[in-house]
């Protein structure tokens, strides 16, 4: 099932998309109490949001050995964490805006994980029932600035770097997905998430370790090699197997 949030009529709302059909529902699709209104939108009707507003964007760094190799650095002992703010949030089609202060802004194309309850302390084994589905991401990296400062809140952290999108999928098998990112049409980079060092599974474990996640949180789960740079109107699409295209241009 693909899952939708949008603007309807200047109003937020929610719903169940099937191709071009949405199926409105009485409220977000994390609450388990929500029903179908009977109301049923065109796709062409709506402008879609980023399908949650998460609390937080959890991001894993270095999940992938090629991309480990592109930046000459080493196989973490452990999952590397870090946290976007929800502010870093946008939906497909909004523009990324690429701040004065730095002359180097990539994209880094990866699968996005959608936190269903509350979380904390889980084990792998039970990880999955805690995953309400899964979209597109793109941790947008204004690389010149996390060299600059030798740690990564400031490059990752700006207003627009965190498009997810353009739904949610919930009935998907997270461990062998192709997913690429093109950039104006030409893919620059293309793996599968089998090649991830560390599973869907264990990072919410391991996540949920830490901090609690809430429901609507967001994993970004690492990107594969091939990230790069982006300049003004550049297109920006990220996709994944099984769920679909995330674009966005840059400003």
């Amino acid at each position: 099932m693909k899952y939708i949030r949008f603007i309807h009529e200047g109003s937020t709302q929610f719903g169940m998309l099937k191709e071009e059909k949405i199926s409105v529902l009485d409220r977000s699709f994390l609450d388990k109490e929500n029903k179908p209104t009977g109301r049923i939108l065109q796709l062409s009707e709506v402008q879609l949001l980023a399908p949650v507003h998460p609390s937080k964007v959890v991001c894993i760094g270095l999940n992938y050995a090629k991309h480990i190799e592109e930046f000459g650095n080493t196989r973490p002992e452990a999952p590397i964490i870090f946290i976007k703010p929800s502010t870093s949030v946008i939906g497909p089609e909004a523009e990324i805006i690429s701040p004065a202060i730095s002359g180097q802004v990539d994209h880094e194309a990866e699968l996005a994980v959608v936190i269903g309850k509350t979380a904390k302390d889980i084990s792998e084994e039970k990880a999955f029932d805690y995953i309400f589905g899964y979209t597109c991401g793109n941790d947008v990296t204004a690389r010149d600035l996390q060299r600059k400062d030798g740690q990564w809140t400031r490059g990752k952290s700006f207003d627009t770097f965190c498009p997810i999108g353009p739904w949610i999928v919930t009935d998907l098998d997270p461990s062998h997905l192709d997913i690429r990112a093109l950039l104006n049409g030409q893919v620059k980079q293309s793996s599968n998430t089998r090649n991830f060092l560390n599973p869907v599974a264990k990072l919410v474990s391991f996540i949920s370790q830490v901090m609690t996640l809430l429901p609507g949180d967001v994993i970004l789960t690492g990107t594969p090699e091939g990230v790069g740079p982006m300049k003004s109107g550049d297109e920006i699409a990220v996709q994944v197997e099984g769920i679909g295209e995330l674009r966005n241009r840059i400003r």
